[in-house]
């Protein structure tokens, strides 16, 4: 890990993105720069608001070029200035992760990607021989296990019988609009679709606290909705994941909001909506730290995604989410 007792030097790709303010500001209140951004759209009037000196580029070859430049311009004085980028900050569409990665491991930088680090479970074989090859190293953030409630969570279940099984029901649901489907995101080449889209972070968690998959049944699996069973090793889950704004519950819609988010164990709602989204900063803390989260972390929450994806829904038949019971089959 490097020295974070000076100031470090962060690139990052896909500044105008909806998550990258949360990196921008990370970046910033744990005292580091930012002293390049890529993005082919050029509405980042953001940055502004932290890294107003940070060079831009819309176009990766550029971006790629500056970077080596930094890295050799460095090489050759000895590291003296240090002007090279010693972190990437990855915040580009899913399909895209693998290969920006690459980007930063080549110009000898470590990766911080976002979720889901990559769409399919042998990206990560070939990413970590990369990470062998260069000695650095690739992290994701996975902020959920930063929430003080998941974490005491996880030690209740950890602290349980070993026989314990726990019956878990989570709900996610967060309405798009028509953009959604024109978007990369509604692309299940590019997105990995729903259940990678907005479902890896609730999987990553999910093993995290109760162990890995054993087996999973998809009941439904649609561009725009998605339910099934993960039998994990201390829970069998029943999860409905959908971006369908009619699926809110009312009393919800009545409240003005367009998003509802649950976690029940054992008939007992876990509340994490508030802090939800504001742990970025402390990932990076963790990370630069020295306690980031690897691939190896993040793998399970990916083999999961990629299992659902590939699936044949058995339909609304068995054991399923409640929720399952009021939708059009």
């Amino acid at each position: 890990m490097e020295n974070t007792q000076r100031c470090l030097n962060f690139a990052m790709i896909g500044a105008a993105g909806y998550i990258a303010p949360r990196h921008m500001k990370a970046i910033k209140e744990t005292g580091n720069n930012l002293v390049a951004a890529l993005d082919p759209y050029d509405g980042v009037g953001i940055m502004d608001s932290h890294f107003p000196n940070a060079e831009f580029f819309v176009e990766p070859e550029r971006f790629d070029r500056f970077l080596d430049k930094l890295h050799r311009f460095s090489k050759a004085n000895g590291g003296s200035g240090h002007r090279k980028v010693d972190y990437v900050t990855i915040c580009s569409p899913n399909y895209m992760h693998d290969s920006h990665i690459r980007l930063a491991l080549r110009n000898e930088a470590f990766a911080i990607c976002e979720k889901p680090i990559v769409l399919n479970p042998w990206n990560l074989d070939a990413l970590e021989e990369i990470e062998k090859e260069t000695g650095k190293k690739v992290y994701t953030i996975l902020q959920v296990r930063l929430h003080p409630h998941i974490i005491a969570l996880r030690e209740k279940i950890l602290n349980a019988p070993d026989d314990k099984v726990y019956n878990v029901d989570l709900t996610y649901i967060t309405s798009r609009g028509k953009w959604y489907y024109r978007s990369w995101k509604g692309n299940i080449e590019k997105s990995g679709g729903i259940a990678t889209n907005i479902g890896i972070h609730f999987f990553d968690l999910l093993t995290w606290i109760f162990g890995d998959m054993k087996d999973s049944t998809v009941n439904v699996l649609r561009p725009e909705k998605a339910g099934g069973i993960l039998h994990l090793k201390k829970a069998n889950v029943r999860w409905f994941l959908s971006i369908d704004y009619h699926d809110v519950p009312d009393e919800i819609k009545k409240s003005g909001k367009r998003t509802y988010r649950s976690l029940n164990v054992e008939n007992e709602e876990i509340e994490f909506s508030d802090g939800f989204t504001d742990l970025h900063t402390e990932s990076y803390r963790q990370l630069l730290a020295g306690n980031g989260f690897g691939m190896q972390e993040a793998r399970e929450s990916v083999v999961i995604a990629h299992q659902i994806r590939n699936s044949t829904a058995v339909g609304i038949v068995g054991d399923y989410h409640p929720l399952l019971s009021t939708i059009n089959q």
